[in-house]
């Protein structure tokens, strides 16, 4: 007698169906490269025809990409639900949204965020750049300096900085082990809370360099 270990397939909502799929794929692709996951493994593990793969998010890479964009953009809900309180309670729970989410999906973010298997993909390169620019926003908003339109410029710059030291410092703990949750979470914290109440007021009380020598 076998034994069937497939799922089995069930009827459900097409969106819910839909968001199945995109699991599925979200834990196959942080398990293996790029080249070594076909739709079919995607259809199998999702319990459904390999058709509806297609149906919903057309070719493997088209489905590849959207994986990387929900693994690396911040939802609205995730600022929408952030406490009202002072400056470093929302910094607070900010850092501690981002850690939960990286830390649920400890082999599907490190994967999408370095776009393992897919080297120098300009599309991939265009979500990764879209998402920066989603986080720089989140950012703003829950440090309250979203309306902020002097210094736009260096402050955004700064904020993408932060971000990239997120990224990097998030690996360090999920994969290197070099760091654990609580000494990530005191560098992002800090760092965040650094930016907003040293270093960008100092870059905004100070005029900007024209290049001419003072005059005398």
């Amino acid at each position: 007698m076998s034994v069937d270990t497939a799922p089995r397939r069930r009827r459900l909502e097409p969106d819910a169906r839909r968001g199945q799929i995109l699991a599925c794929a979200v834990r196959l692709f942080g398990e293996r490269p790029y080249a070594d996951v076909s739709t079919t493994d995607i259809a199998r593990a999702a319990g459904v025809a390999r058709g509806l793969v297609n149906h919903y998010f057309g070719t493997k890479r088209q489905l590849y990409l959207e994986v990387v964009r929900v693994m690396v953009t911040v939802p609205e809900v995730a600022v929408a639900g952030l406490p009202a309180g002072d400056l470093r309670t929302r910094v607070d729970a900010s850092v501690t949204w981002f850690l939960d989410v990286v830390s649920r999906h400890r082999s599907s973010w490190p994967a999408a965020v370095t776009a393992g298997g897919m080297g120098h993909d300009p599309d991939v390169a265009l979500v990764l750049t879209g998402a920066e620019e989603v986080a720089a926003d989140s950012v703003l908003v829950a440090v309250g300096l979203a309306d902020v339109t002097a210094h736009r410029t260096e402050l955004r710059g700064m904020i993408r900085a932060y971000g990239g030291l997120a990224t990097s410092t998030a690996r360090e703990w999920l994969q290197r082990g070099t760091l654990d949750r609580s000494q990530v979470h005191l560098l992002l914290t800090t760092t965040l809370l650094t930016i907003v109440e040293q270093v960008f007021p100092a870059i905004a009380d100070d005029p900007p360099a024209t290049g001419r020598p003072p005059s005398a």
